[in-house]
C-alpha cells in the first residue's frame, strides 16, 4: 500500500474536565487567547469537541514531531499573549476543574487519510491618492505590520475575499488593480494571494479582537523592514511596488460560467 507524504505527525490530545455553567467562558478563552496563540507559533488544531454533558472539552493539536510541539511550547511562554492570558485567569473563576494532555501517533504517514488541503489567503497593497500605502498590525501578530487581508471563506471567490477583507479590517471600499504575486508557506500549508488595489472611500477603523492598528503610511525599499518585520511579508510588499500583473479569474463549470475577471487598471465599485 503507498502512503502519501513523509513520516507520521505526532498530536497532542488535551482534555478539560470543566463545569457546564462555565462552559461559555471556557470557549471563550480558548478562542480569545489559547487558539490564536497556538497558531501564531506554528501548531495545527485538528479539531475541538465538547460532550453532550458540557462538562468535557477534548481538542488535538497536530505537530511535525516533538521537537516541533517544544519549540511552540517555548515560544508561547516567552509571548505577550501568553502573560495577557495569564492575567486574565486570574480575574477569572476556575475555568476547568482538571486538565490532562497525552500524545498520539497517526497510524500511517501524513495525508495518508485525507485529500490533499490547503489554506488560501489573500491579502492587498492599497495606496491612497497620497501614495501612501494600508498597514494594519494583527491582534495575532503583534510584533509586525502587514498588508490587510485574511482567509477565504467557503464558495468565495478571490476577488470577493479581499474586499470583504479589506472592509471588515479598515472599513474602507477600494477597487483592484491585479494580482502581484502568490506565495506559498511550505511549513503552514497556506497559499497566499496579493492583489494591488488604491483607495475608494470610507473612515479608517479597526475591527476589534483582529485588529489593533490601520494605517496609511509612506514606503520604500528601505524603510518597509522597519516597520514590517517578518521576511515573507515583506516579500509580497516589495513585489507588490513594482507589479508585474498576472490574470485572475474565477469560473464554474457544467455547464462553463465566467465569474469574474481580474484586468490590468480594471475597477471593482
Amino acid at each position: 500500500m503507498h502512503h502519501r507524504g513523509g513520516n507520521p505527525l505526532i498530536f497532542r490530545r488535551k482534555t478539560y474536565k470543566i463545569k457546564p455553567e462555565l462552559a461559555g467562558r471556557f470557549h471563550d478563552f480558548f478562542h480569545t487567547y489559547l487558539y490564536p496563540n497556538q497558531v501564531m507559533h506554528g501548531a495545527k488544531l485538528v479539531g475541538r469537541w465538547v460532550n453532550e454533558a458540557q462538562d468535557e472539552v477534548v481538542a488535538i493539536w497536530e505537530y511535525r514531531d516533538k521537537a516541533h510541539y517544544e519549540a511552540i511550547e517555548h515560544a508561547i511562554r516567552n509571548s505577550a499573549l501568553h502573560q495577557e492570558a495569564q492575567q486574565k485567569r486570574h480575574e477569572l473563576p476556575d475555568l476547568y476543574v482538571e486538565a490532562k494532555q497525552d500524545f498520539l501517533l497517526s497510524t500511517a504517514a501524513s495525508g495518508s487519510y485525507q485529500a490533499p488541503q490547503h489554506t488560501i489567503a489573500v491579502s492587498g497593497y492599497i495606496t491612497n491618492e497620497q501614495g501612501e500605502v494600508l498597514l494594519v498590525r494583527s491582534a495575532h501578530r503583534p510584533d509586525t505590520f502587514e498588508l490587510p487581508g485574511g482567509q477565504l471563506e467557503e464558495s468565495e471567490t478571490l476577488e470577493d475575499a479581499i474586499l470583504r477583507e479589506i472592509m471588515e479590517e479598515t472599513g474602507i471600499r477600494i477597487r483592484l488593480y491585479g494580482i502581484t504575486g502568490i506565495y506559498q508557506n511550505m511549513t503552514t500549508g497556506t497559499i497566499s494571494v496579493v492583489f494591488r488595489g488604491d483607495y475608494l472611500s470610507g473612515d479608517l477603523r479597526v475591527q476589534t479582537g483582529e485588529i489593533t492598528e490601520a494605517m496609511f503610511t509612506k514606503l520604500t525599499k528601505k524603510t518597509t523592514g522597519e516597520l514590517v518585520t517578518r521576511p515573507h511579508l515583506q516579500t509580497r510588499i516589495l513585489d507588490a511596488m513594482e507589479p508585474s500583473y498576472i490574470p485572475y479569474e474565477a469560473f464554474a463549470v457544467t455547464p462553463y460560467q465566467l465569474l469574474q475577471r481580474v484586468e490590468i487598471k480594471h475597477e471593482f465599485q
